[in-house]
């Protein structure tokens, strides 16, 4: 419970609204499935529902097809430029021009190849002989009109955010043009945000994913916001779907959830919450590190914390493990930086002597006896609110006098922004939608930031992440990414705390679900249930 200094509103336990959210981690990519190898085909999938029961074709039925039981229902929707498109992904059955493969590097999708003629023009050639779900042909004139579509969509898909983009069908192919040099252009093609559907998609005044996407699976029906249900779709370009389709619910209400997996009423369950584990069998469980990291933002701008030993001292006060052990139930990976091991070439990386030197340059620990500092956090994870807690107990044993302050996320986002508390604890997603992240560092930790919660303005840290930004995928983006972290590091601006992972059920006899630590990918062509 919270002491005496702390000032926690409860407010009602709605979701933050998505467009003011911290950028997500919607961009998802191909990890181990379940029981197979690495899925590197990028499926898309737009599913919808909010129940707390199960439609009628759902679960163990033997029938050739997947249950699957989903945390949230769409909420924009359904369109593919929102956060929605996630779903799709996750369903297999929209598709992009280019996927990512494990560490985030860029490979075919609906584009079979890709060249860059200049500094600001890319070329992508169309995979021949795909048709849509509807029956139309893949031509670069779809694709081009797909990503025209988000282009001028209105808020521009997230992915799209600040970047100058023409998109123009030449033959075969589609050229792109960007204002400035962007060597990512790539990965943010991936993002499920820009999924290729059919030209009949767009003949309304939304968006319809029913019918008209490319992947193994087609979108046959929605049920308002309880379920949806696909069918394998035969005439697909790649190989068939093992399953004969999905069966999909949401099912906000995580108890359900996880009845759900332990009754066998779904084959697959999304987000089992933690205090729920225990009352499941172990082997029907996954926990997959998630690229979201719980951080402490320490104001730079002005307060105690504007002061680096001052910041070394919170640093040095913090016990990572008992965090973990108390709000995680042990279900969480302690953060040696800002990267987690959801970016397994993080790691490696941050043993480097370049590494060392720079984070070896950290403040020495003032001594504080007293210091009054404010704590800002949100309720809307639930996890959260009992970090605060322990954070609090912890500063405190270290001399600082902590004052709380948790509000439902919407209510409490603008004050964050401003820098009007001394310290905010954030569950930040760190990778966004493109599979990289620098721009997660270029948004919460350059002079211009738009997410600058830390109010942090130093050259050395703007240099380092400006390098990472400007050079082209590959090593040395990770090697220059992992400068820059060490630099935010160096200066004691963000504590990380703790990598979060989210706990993934399949019940016995489920075969190549996906276990992705980007949430893109869940149930491809691969994926079935054995008798």
């Amino acid at each position: 419970m919270f002491t005496s200094r702390s000032r926690h509103r409860l407010d009602s336990h709605r979701a933050p609204n998505p467009a003011k959210q911290p950028p997500r981690p919607e961009g998802r990519g191909p990890r181990p499935a379940a029981r197979g190898g690495l899925a590197v085909a990028a499926t898309l999938v737009l599913g919808l529902g909010l129940s707390g029961c199960f439609a009628e074709s759902s679960g163990g039925s033997g029938d050739g097809r997947i249950s699957v039981a989903h945390m949230q229902p769409p909420r924009s929707g359904l369109s593919p430029m929102s956060d929605d498109a996630f779903k799709l992904s996750r369903w297999s059955t929209a598709e992009t021009l280019v996927v990512l493969d494990e560490v985030g590097d860029p490979l075919p999708g609906l584009a079979t190849e890709w060249t860059r003629t200049d500094d600001l023009t890319w070329t992508f050639a169309i995979r021949s002989g795909v048709k849509f779900h509807d029956g139309e042909d893949l031509t670069a004139e779809a694709a081009a009109a797909s990503i025209q579509t988000a282009i001028d969509s209105t808020p521009v898909p997230r992915i799209l955010d600040g970047v100058d983009l023409t998109v123009e069908a030449k033959g075969d192919t589609v050229e792109m043009t960007t204002a400035e040099p962007d060597p990512l252009l790539p990965n943010r093609l991936s993002s499920p945000q820009l999924s290729i559907l059919s030209p009949n998609a767009y003949a309304g005044n939304s968006v319809d994913p029913v019918g008209t996407g490319t992947g193994p699976f087609e979108l046959k029906q929605v049920d308002g916001t309880t379920s949806a249900t696909l069918d394998r779709f035969e005439g697909y370009w790649g190989e068939k779907a093992q399953a004969a389709g999905i069966d999909v619910d949401f099912v906000p209400d995580g108890t359900a959830r996880a009845a759900a997996l332990r009754t066998g009423e779904a084959d697959v369950v999304e987000a089992i919450p933690a205090g729920q584990a225990s009352s499941i069998d172990e082997e029907l469980l996954t926990e997959v590190p998630m690229p979201r990291t719980n951080t402490l933002y320490l104001n730079n701008e002005k307060g105690p914390f504007k002061d680096p030993a001052v910041r070394a001292a919170a640093r040095e006060a913090i016990d990572r493990a008992e965090i973990i052990a108390g709000a995680y139930e042990g279900r969480a990976d302690a953060a040696a930086g800002l990267l987690g091991p959801a970016l397994p070439w993080a790691a490696d990386l941050r043993g480097s002597a370049d590494y060392q030197e720079i984070v070896s340059k950290r403040a020495e620990p003032a001594q504080v006896d007293g210091v009054t500092i404010t704590l800002g956090t949100f309720t809307d994870r639930a996890e959260l609110p009992e970090v605060a807690v322990l954070l609090e107990q912890q500063l405190e044993a270290a001399g600082f006098v902590v004052e709380q302050d948790v509000r439902e996320y919407q209510y409490i986002e603008g004050d964050a922004l401003e820098g009007r508390f001394d310290s905010f604890m954030l569950s930040r997603a760190t990778i966004l939608d493109s599979g990289d992240p620098v721009a997660y560092f270029a948004s919460d930790f350059t002079c211009e930031g738009g997410f600058n919660l830390p109010q942090v303005c130093d050259e050395d840290i703007d240099q380092a992440i400006n390098a990472a930004a400007q050079a082209e995928q590959g090593d040395e983006r990770r090697q220059l990414t992992m400068e820059a972290e060490a630099k935010i590091l160096a200066g004691d601006v963000a504590i990380p705390l703790l990598h979060e992972r989210v706990i993934q059920g399949e019940t016995d006899g489920v075969q190549d679900a996906v276990r992705d630590p980007r949430e893109r990918l869940l149930v491809t062509g691969a994926t079935h249930v054995a008798p």
